[in-house]
């Protein structure tokens, strides 16, 4: 059983900053990705920021330059590093991870159950 434990959400005031964490645990062989989605009331779901294995870090444009993701492969736990919050970053925010059970499985996708930012102005 594959589990994402979400931490670091809360009330900020505009300018400032927080930090988000996700740790996968279960037994599971690798992690393809690992990344944040957000969703805001009456809106769909979107993308924040995704580490794919091999490749440089991915983010929404709206996001650019004033978050950061990180990831810990040894710890199977992925950061999100969230500045200059605007009152239009508050939203619920999906840890997100792609990952294979076994070497004999297909990767799937597996969520969070989020943690809730919000920005006051």
């Amino acid at each position: 059983q594959v589990q994402l434990v979400e931490s670091g959400g809360g009330l900020v005031q505009a300018g400032g900053s927080l930090r988000l964490s996700c740790a996968a645990s279960g037994s599971f062989t690798s992690i393809n990705a690992m990344g944040w989605y957000r969703q805001a009331p009456g809106k769909q779901r979107e993308l924040v920021a995704i580490i794919t294995s091999g490749r440089s870090p991915d983010y929404a444009e709206s996001v650019k330059g004033r978050f950061t993701v990180s990831r810990d492969n040894a710890k199977n736990t992925v950061y999100l590093q969230m500045n200059s919050l605007k009152p239009e970053d508050t939203a619920a925010y999906y840890c997100n991870a792609v990952l294979r059970l076994s070497i004999w499985d297909l990767a799937k996708v597996y969520w969070g159950q989020g943690t809730q930012v919000t920005v006051s102005s």
